[in-house]
């Protein structure tokens, strides 16, 4: 969904798993080699060229959140942080179910 105001459209993820913070810190650590990444154990921000991806972990799991000018641009970051994310994860089997807001 578009915001009407900013014109950058976004979608959001929840996954259900005991390592949030865990994978929320690999994730920015990872990314953070090639483009700015700041977090902490329990959010970080990852601002890509093509969009920026929030991500959120609490007991119940991990929020991710991303953001771009297009639907080509928050496919592009879905795929990108799903990759990674999964890659991270290989221990477990995650849901990943990203929904526009």
């Amino acid at each position: 969904m578009e915001d009407q105001v900013t014109g950058k459209s976004a979608s959001t993820a929840h996954v259900t798993t005991d390592h949030g913070s865990r994978y929320l810190q690999q994730l920015c650590k990872h990314f953070g080699h090639k483009v700015e990444a700041t977090f902490d154990p329990h959010a970080g921000e990852v601002k890509f060229p093509f969009g920026v991806c929030r991500l959120e972990a609490d007991e119940t799991g991990l929020t991710m959140t991303v953001q771009g000018s297009s639907g080509e641009e928050i496919k592009r970051l879905q795929d990108v942080v799903d990759s990674h994310l999964v890659r991270f994860a290989f221990r477990e089997e995650l849901n990943i179910d990203w929904q526009a807001v």
